[in-house]
């Protein structure tokens, strides 16, 4: 984080301050405050520097903004406490830094102001999972051997972001470890040492989020000072040199003084790059705008530096400071003058200068660690911003040949392949290396899309039966596209063939998954028409279709099976071939039902045929039988009307014959009173002829009642 000096004037007015640590492993702290001011006033009232506040180092915090509002906290507090300090002592000196914030605070208000423009809370974002609150070592220096920390790779292997590598050298004991802890806005990180002795050994890493790039991550790199007569190995310093180089996408280099020829002698390692380092394989040779790009940028800070930038009377910048010390001499006596300038214009592809002057006193150089922003030169300061947002700005992405990014995986892997080739005591080759790391990286891609080509199928595993096979390839189609962009995400040049190789296993994967939805297809297919059949299969058991018009009943009933199966969804693609299957498995019983049946129909018919023959009989028979008993009764209804008739008759003779007796009688009675009427007659004779006509009357009923017969009483 770019510094900011303030030099406030310290105010005897204090506000009361509850502090409370974290546990956030960045160690940051969270302020609250019991009176209407936030946490920034008072942590310049405590610690009286603004880049040292926990928020400040998250990146959340406008350092234009912050350096106002120190002036004005400055103002406030010189008039509380009745101190008259002119707008020059109170003035801050510092540089913007953070172009571009996440979050920035709003106006701090001073005690009393009714909290109106009262901060939001802020919400620091929680650090990665490859978090580094220290530096670790990358490739440890022991004895001639150089050795690549398990510990740094394995955080390398957590960070697939594009990384920016920003790698420092120069002779030991020239403040390089201070000026990259800086970069992370710390005074503490990579070690630091005030004696003759070299702090640092080996190359240590430290890996912070890029501040001003999201989804990038900073890298930074620092090597043990080259020349420690400690170690007296040479040999050993220039594969340090080159395997910084190699690594790098910003190359700094560190020495004190001036650049003089002195300096550039110190810089010979660059002269052995050519014999160290191959950026091609075989004998072509390096050097073209193309592979140049691959090589880091070239920085040169002077620590210490008191000269004037001048050059015939005329103010010169830091950059042509640079370029006039790397100028070039005519003539064949300057071939060992020329050299260096020559390969550090040649590798390179862009070049810049910082001069420092020196951070503080030489009696605090002791303790440049513990030193508050205060404590520090203020030119210092201002040079250490500008230097900052160079390297937040300037530096690119680190990419190697054919243009691949490099993420923090492929970085450990480098580094481990150049190690080991220096090892074995080959000259390193970034052409060889990318080659290398390509077959490494693109197996690993064809694994990890491979991988997740099944894991997307497994996860839609669930999903099968599909309904077809549309469906299913609408999942295989998306699953290859997760894989596909798995695969071109980590992989490198030449990565066809794997990616042709890829397309392969996965057709065999997507064949595997084929037959596992098939599969699924059958179980539900056949579990279905399981379930669905029991009704058949029990109408069979009770005798439903062995009998007359079962057929026709089985048929009804299969009709009804057929269109439940394929109402019923979730069967997916095998589901009419289970069904055929299913029906020619039970073909043969639909055929012993209809041959039954068949054969039951003509027992029928021949039973039908006997009992319409015995019926034809029988009724013959009801006939002659009804007929008989009709003529029975014709008979007997004869003889009953006969004797209706004769009791009729005989009933009516009975009246008759009252009838005509009462007529006799009444006609006696009238001839017995006409006889009495004449007895007085004169005449005798006719009297007694009367007497005997009464005579024969009375024979003639006698004869009546005893003979049945009738006669006719004749009266003369």
């Amino acid at each position: 984080m770019c510094p900011v000096f303030l030099s406030l004037v310290t105010a005897s007015c204090t506000r009361s301050v509850a502090v409370k640590e974290s546990t956030d492993p960045g160690n940051i702290f969270e302020f609250e405050t019991t009176g209407g001011g936030k946490g920034l006033d008072m942590w310049l009232e405590r610690e009286g520097r603004v880049e040292d506040h926990p928020e400040a180092r998250a990146g959340v915090w406008d350092w234009g903004y912050c350096r106002k509002r120190a002036e004005k906290k400055a103002e406030m507090a010189d008039r509380q406490c009745g101190i008259l300090v002119s707008k020059e002592e109170r003035s801050v000196s510092a540089v913007i830094s953070a172009q571009k914030v996440q979050k920035r605070p709003e106006d701090f208000t001073e005690e009393g102001d009714g909290g109106h423009n009262r901060a939001p809370e802020k919400t620091i974002k929680m650090p990665p999972a490859w978090s580094m609150p220290l530096p670790v070592c990358l490739i440890e220096n022991e004895g001639s051997s150089l050795v690549v920390n398990k510990e740094a790779v394995d955080i390398l292997q957590q960070i697939s972001d594009p990384i920016i590598v920003v790698a420092i050298v120069g002779k030991y004991r020239t403040g390089k470890s201070f000026l990259m802890n800086r970069l992370v806005g710390r005074n503490g990180g990579f070690p630091l040492g005030s004696s003759i002795q070299s702090k640092t050994k080996g190359i240590w890493m430290w890996c912070v989020p890029h501040p001003r790039n999201p989804g990038h991550v900073l890298v930074l790199l620092d090597t043990e000072g080259l020349g420690d007569v400690e170690k007296g190995d040479s040999k050993n310093d220039a594969w340090i040199f080159s395997l910084t180089v190699l690594l790098s996408s910003a190359l700094v280099y560190n020495s004190m003084g001036t650049i003089d020829q002195q300096a550039i002698e110190q810089l010979h390692y660059v002269t052995q790059l050519t014999e160290i380092v191959k950026t091609k394989s075989g004998n072509s040779r390096d050097g073209s705008a193309a592979e140049k790009e691959l090589l880091p940028s070239f920085t040169w800070c002077v620590r210490d530096f008191s000269l004037i930038l001048e050059r015939d009377g005329k103010e010169i910048t830091e950059d042509e400071y640079l370029m006039m010390g790397l100028e070039l001499k005519s003539g064949e006596n300057n071939e060992n003058y020329n050299l260096p300038r020559e390969c550090i214009r040649k590798f390179f592809h862009s070049h810049k200068c910082f001069v420092f002057d020196r951070p503080t006193s030489k009696k605090n150089l002791k303790r440049l660690d513990e030193l508050k922003e205060s404590e520090l030169g203020e030119e210092f300061v201002e040079q250490a911003a500008k230097f900052y947002n160079h390297i937040m700005k300037s530096c690119s992405v680190k990419l190697l040949t054919g243009g691949i990014t490099v993420t923090g995986k492929l970085l450990g892997k480098l580094a481990s392949m150049y190690v080991d080739t220096i090892q074995s005591g080959s000259v390193p080759c970034m052409e060889n290396a990318v080659l290398a790391l390509s077959e490494i990286e693109n197996n690993g891609a064809l694994q990890d899309a491979l991988s997740t080509y099944e894991s997307e199928m497994e996860r839609h595993a669930p999903k099968f039966p599909t309904l077809n096979e549309g469906e299913f390839l609408k999942m295989h189609q998306k699953s290859e596209m997760k894989a596909d962009q798995v695969f071109m995400k980590r992989s490198l040049n030449n990565k066809w063939k794997y990616h042709l190789e890829l397309k392969n296993q996965i057709s065999e994967k997507r064949h595997e998954f084929m037959k596992r939805n098939e599969a699924k297809s059958i179980e539900v297919s056949t579990n279905l028409l399981k379930n669905l059949s029991l009704t058949m299969q029990n109408g069979l058991m009770q005798g439903r279709y062995t009998r007359q018009g079962g057929h026709k009943c089985f048929l009804v009933d299969k009709e009804r099976f057929l269109e439940r199966y394929h109402r019923m969804p979730g069967k997916g693609v095998k589901s009419l071939e289970v069904l055929v299957k299913f029906m020619h498995e039970n073909k043969n019983i639909e055929e012993a039902i209809q041959l039954a049946e068949e054969k039951m129909g003509q027992a029928e018919k021949r039973l039908t045929e006997s009992h319409q023959q015995t019926r034809l009989a029988q009724l013959r028979k009801e006939s002659v039988e009804r007929r008989h008993r009709d003529l029975q009764k014709s008979v007997d209804q004869q003889r009953t009307n006969q004797q209706q008739v004769l009791n009729s008759l005989t009933d009516m003779a009975e009246r008759n014959k009252r009838q005509m007796i009462r007529e006799n009688q009444t006609l006696i009675t009238q001839r017995l009173q006409a006889q009495q009427s004449t007895l007085t007659s004169t005449h005798q004779q006719a009297l007694d002829e009367l007497q005997r006509t009464i005579e024969q009357l009375r024979q003639n009923n006698q004869t009546q009642s005893g003979g049945g017969g009738g006669g006719r009483c004749i009266l003369s």
